[in-house]
């Protein structure tokens, strides 16, 4: 049986309900996608953020306690800072370095009450010998040490 002109036109002028369910899954497929990728975009964005203000927060405090203009004691401090619109909490270490009259600080930001460190940075602060002067003990120290007697060091 042969179909008329109209009714074979008819027939092949739309799509079925598979392919338009087909076409629908593909289209929510790929928005699930994008709504997944952006959520985890959106959270390494605040995390970046984040991390950057707790570094100015740490460089901060460094710069702070070298414009006291005096040696901090060794130790832990801590404190807490109202930042760009946030609450935050830093502790500084303050320990020696094996050099003369040159301390180092580890500064570690957090968000208040958070025990979760964001950042921590590292400065130091004192007067150590001046250059030159260190090198000249170090190479001394090597060639007293190299011209020793065996079993002796000074």
């Amino acid at each position: 049986m042969k179909m008329r002109p109209e009714a074979e036109r008819r027939a092949q002028s739309g799509f079925t309900l598979v392919e338009v369910l087909v076409a629908l899954l593909i289209i929510a497929i790929a928005l699930t996608t994008v709504t997944v990728t952006m959520g985890r975009m959106l959270t390494n964005a605040n995390l970046m953020r984040d991390r950057t203000y707790a570094s100015w927060i740490a460089q901060n405090r460094i710069a702070q306690m070298r414009a006291e203009g005096t040696v901090p004691e060794l130790g832990r401090t801590n404190g807490d800072v109202e930042f760009a619109g946030g609450e935050w909490d830093w502790e500084a270490v303050v320990s020696e370095t094996g050099i003369e009259r040159l301390l180092r600080i580890d500064v570690t930001v957090s968000h208040a009450g958070d025990d979760n460190a964001i950042r921590t940075v590292t400065g130091f602060i004192g007067d150590p010998t001046p250059p030159g002067i260190a090198n000249n003990l170090w190479t001394r120290g090597v060639r007293d040490r190299d011209t020793a007697p065996p079993g002796e060091t000074n």
